[in-house]
C-alpha cells in the first residue's frame, strides 16, 4: 500500500511539480491525504464560485438566529476538497471525474482543521475506472464526511509544472460594516442636511436616520423637498424640516444651525462642494478654526490588508507646507478617533528621494523633521515615499528602504489635489474601494457624499462623522486645532 500526506496541497516530490499515478501503478489500498484549516475567506469563494450565498453560511448575526453559533462550510466544500485531491495527486493531473457520493456528518467552523483522505477499492482494468472511499476527519479526529468517489485514471505518467492559481480578492467591506456596528451604542447625530434635492442625497440622508446613525434637519426650499419625496416615495414623517430658497440659502441656514447648537455636523446634498464649503469658511458666520480645512477619504481597499486614509483628495489643490501640515494633523486626529493608536503616514512623492526640483520631496522631508520636533503629533511619518514602496513591502525591499511605515501605512497623504483624486477614483473604480469622504478642520464634520457612492458607503461616512461628533466637547475642539 502506497501513501502520500500532502499537507495543504504540497505534493510530496516537490511544491512546484505536480505527478499523476497512472492505472496501472495504483494499487487497491492506496491513499493519499490533504489537510486545510478552514477561513472565512475559503467560505466567501465557495459561495461566490458556486453561487450559494446562504446568509446562514455567511451572515454570523443569522447564523446564531437561525442555525449554529458559529459560521461553517458549506457541505460541498468537502467535496471540493475531494475533488482537488483526486486531480492534483491521487490518480493527479490527466484523472477524469465520473462520480462522487458524500455523506456530510458534522458542520465544519470557521478555524477548524480538516484532513481528507482517499483510499482505493476497487479498479476495473477494462474502463480503467478507479473507486476511492473517502473519508474526511476534523481536527479532534472526528469522523464528518464519509462516501465514495469514482475516476477514470490516467494512462500515461505525467510530471508537469503546477500551476499557478488565479488571484481571487472577496470583496466584502466588512470594515465599514465595522464602522456602523460602532456607532450602535451612539445617540443619532442631528445633521443639518443641504440642499437634499436629488434622489441620491435625500435617500443618502433618510438611510442614515433608519440605520440609527443620524437625526437629519433637511435644509432646501420645502415645495421642491416634498415633490421629490413624494416621486420617489420617501417617508419624511418626524423628519424636521427648514425652509430654504435655494441652495446658496440653504448652506448659509446649515451653517446657521450649527452656530445655534441644534446640529452637530452637516451632510452635503445636491449643490457644489464650493457652495457649501464658502458658507463654512466664511471669516465672519462660518465654522473656521486654527486648522485648516481638509478632506480624507477613509477606504476600504480589498487589496489592502486595513482601512486606508487617504488625503487630501478634494479641498486643498496645491497645499503648502503648513497646510500639508494640517493635512497631516487632521488625518492622524481620525485616525485616533477610528481606533489607531499610532498611524502609520506615508507622504507620497513621484521618487523615494529627496530632491530640489521636486517640490513634494523637500515638503516630506520638511514634514518629517516638524514631526520630530512636536509640530505634527501622535503618529510615525515617513516620505518622500514612491507609492509603490509606500503600499508594498516587497517594493521597499528591492529598493532597500527601511521603514517601518513603508507597506504599512494607515494614512496616504499625497501631493495635491490632482494626485489624490486620481489615485481615490483609481482605488474606486480599479480595485472595487469604496471610499468614505469626510471634511475635517471645521467646527464639526461634513460629510462629503457623490450620487456615485453606494448604501454601504453613504453609511460608513455618516458613522465617521457620527464618531467625531460624539467626542466630548472639549476633545472636539481640540481636535479641530480650537
Amino acid at each position: 500500500m502506497n501513501t502520500e500526506t500532502y499537507p495543504d496541497g504540497d505534493a510530496a516530490h516537490g511544491v512546484d511539480t505536480l505527478q499523476n499515478r497512472p492505472f496501472e501503478e495504483i494499487r487497491i489500498g492506496d491513499t493519499a491525504s490533504v489537510t486545510h484549516t478552514l477561513s472565512l475567506r475559503d467560505v466567501q469563494l465557495f459561495a461566490a464560485v458556486s453561487g450559494d450565498i446562504s446568509p446562514t453560511q455567511l451572515d454570523s448575526e443569522l447564523d446564531r438566529q437561525v442555525g449554529p453559533a458559529e459560521l461553517s462550510a458549506h457541505g460541498m466544500w468537502l467535496g471540493a476538497l475531494v475533488s482537488g485531491l483526486l486531480g492534483n495527486q491521487l490518480p493527479g493531473p490527466g484523472t477524469i471525474h465520473c462520480a462522487q457520493d458524500l455523506e456530510f456528518l458534522a458542520p465544519v467552523p470557521v478555524g477548524e482543521q480538516v484532513t481528507i483522505t482517499l483510499t482505493a477499492t476497487a479498479k476495473d482494468a477494462a474502463t480503467r475506472r478507479v473507486t476511492f472511499a473517502c473519508r474526511g476527519l476534523n481536527g479532534r479526529g472526528e469522523t464528518i464526511m464519509t462516501g465514495t468517489a469514482r475516476v477514470i485514471a490516467p494512462q500515461v505518467k505525467v510530471t508537469m509544472p503546477r500551476p499557478e492559481a488565479a488571484q481571487v480578492s472577496i470583496q466584502s467591506h466588512d470594515r465599514f460594516e465595522v464602522l456602523v456596528e460602532r456607532c450602535r451604542h451612539l445617540p443619532p447625530v442631528p445633521v443639518a442636511v443641504v440642499h437634499p434635492c436629488d434622489e441620491s442625497s435625500l435617500g443618502a440622508a433618510l438611510q442614515a436616520r433608519r440605520a440609527g446613525l443620524i437625526e437629519p434637519i433637511l435644509v432646501a426650499p420645502l415645495n421642491r423637498l416634498r415633490a421629490l419625496a413624494e416621486q420617489h416615495r420617501f417617508d419624511l414623517s418626524g423628519v424636521q424640516q427648514e425652509d430654504a430658497a435655494h441652495s446658496h440659502a440653504a448652506a448659509f441656514r446649515a451653517v446657521e444651525l450649527v452656530r445655534q447648537g441644534r446640529a452637530a455636523a452637516l451632510m452635503k446634498g445636491s449643490l457644489h462642494t464650493d457652495e457649501l464649503m464658502a458658507e463654512v469658511v466664511n471669516k465672519e458666520t462660518g465654522l473656521r478654526t486654527e486648522r485648516r480645512i481638509t478632506h480624507a477619504f477613509v477606504m476600504d481597499v480589498p487589496t489592502y490588508h486595513k482601512p486606508l486614509i487617504v488625503t487630501d483628495a478634494a479641498i486643498n489643490i496645491a497645499p503648502d507646507l503648513d497646510t500639508k501640515r494640517d493635512i497631516c494633523q487632521n488625518a492622524i486626529d481620525l485616525a485616533h478617533i477610528l481606533g489607531i493608536a499610532r498611524p502609520k503616514v506615508a507622504l507620497i512623492c513621484a521618487v523615494e528621494s529627496v530632491s530640489s526640483r521636486m517640490l513634494c520631496t523637500t515638503d516630506a522631508a520638511s514634514l518629517c523633521k516638524m514631526a520630530d520636533r512636536g509640530q505634527i503629533t501622535g503618529a510615525l511619518l515617513d516620505g518622500p515615499l514612491a507609492f509603490d514602496n509606500a503600499i508594498s513591502k516587497q517594493a521597499a525591499r528591492i529598493k532597500k528602504i527601511e521603514s517601518e511605515v513603508a507597506g504599512d501605512p494607515d494614512i496616504v497623504v499625497v501631493p495635491d489635489l490632482v494626485a489624490g483624486n486620481i489615485l481615490a477614483k483609481q482605488l474606486t473604480f480599479m480595485s472595487n474601494a469604496d471610499g468614505a469622504g469626510i471634511v475635517l478642520g471645521a467646527r464639526v464634520p461634513i460629510i462629503l457624499t457623490s450620487r456615485a457612492d453606494n448604501r454601504r458607503t453613504k453609511l460608513a461616512s455618516c458613522a465617521v462623522a457620527c464618531l467625531i461628533a460624539s467626542l466630548p466637547e472639549p476633545d472636539l475642539r481640540q481636535k479641530n486645532g480650537g
